[in-house]
């Protein structure tokens, strides 16, 4: 049996380096996890767990395991003399605080000092469902679900706006546009026609809904929604789907305080594909 569990390690080793290679090296699947920047450490780490499987494979033989010379007693090769049984010793009193055969706590194999070490955790072999899950499926990209959970992310305050480029319209991210909307006291959005692009999520009523852009820091875990609330226009589509929307600034508050935010005026919704990298930030 231990043989067996040698080969299933093997195996295990090199399905979860195979997997990494195939989001991250064949595919842009590992988008759905983590940042661009670390797709060069993903195809080492799915290297490295390769090489180590082959490592594992000669060393012990894989499929096949090698064959190991056989111990005195186990039925292969001439029988040793018969030696006298010693007598059994007593058994000592566990004075030390270690439990007695029979009694809660007690270990048998591993040398005698209570441990197995020919077995691991039975539950280390959940491991193969989350390698599957990488070699045969990836997950699509949070959308409306974990946006309509979050509040705008805060804008970072930012001052000394350079004047927008010229061109109508004006395809701008998401994140550039909240940062003017809130705090360029010049307004220099005032008059301009501008084209954004993200998902739709749903407001706290059914008449107010967001063109939202999810950010991540390193992981989806962290993802935070980058939110402009659209006002006017045509009904949107149902919650994810992806739009280019073409307005004007939508004034709310005072730019430079706490009571200003990112809103449009719709002139025009257009569906469009989701791109490839749904969390970053690009221009509409």
């Amino acid at each position: 049996m231990a043989a067996v569990r040698r080969q299933l390690q093997i195996l295990l080793l090199d399905m979860a380096g195979a997997a990494v290679l195939r989001i991250s090296l064949f595919s842009d699947d590992y988008l759905r996890y983590v940042k661009e920047g670390l797709r060069l450490p993903l195809i080492a780490t799915g290297c490295l767990l390769i090489g180590l499987g082959m490592v594992g494979a000669w060393r012990d033989g894989f499929p096949f395991p090698h064959r190991r010379p056989a111990h005195p007693g186990t039925g292969a090769g001439p029988d040793p003399e018969p030696r006298p049984h010693p007598e059994p010793e007593p058994e000592p009193d566990h004075l030390d605080g270690d439990p007695a055969p029979g009694e809660p706590g007690h270990h048998r194999g591993g040398g005698g000092h209570g441990h197995d070490h020919d077995r691991g955790p039975r539950i280390a072999w959940l491991l193969f469902l989350p390698v599957l899950g990488l070699m045969f499926a990836a997950p699509p990209a949070l959308a409306s679900y974990t946006a309509e959970r979050q509040r705008p992310m805060a804008v970072e305050e930012r001052s000394g706006f350079e004047p927008l480029p010229p061109g109508s319209p004006l395809g701008m991210t998401l994140s550039d546009f909240s940062a003017r909307a809130v705090w360029d006291t010049g307004r220099g959005l005032r008059g301009r026609t501008v084209r954004l692009t993200g998902f739709v999520s749903p407001g706290e009523d059914r008449d107010t809904w967001y063109l939202t852009r999810l950010l991540v820091g390193c992981c989806a875990a962290d993802a935070q929604a980058v939110k402009v609330e659209m006002h006017g226009g045509p009904r949107p589509p149902r919650p994810g789907t992806w739009l280019s929307v073409t307005g004007t600034w939508h004034p709310v508050g005072t730019p430079g305080t706490d009571s200003a935010a990112a809103a449009l005026d719709v002139r025009e919704l257009r569906r469009t594909a989701e791109p490839a990298n749904p969390y970053r930030d690009t221009p509409g």
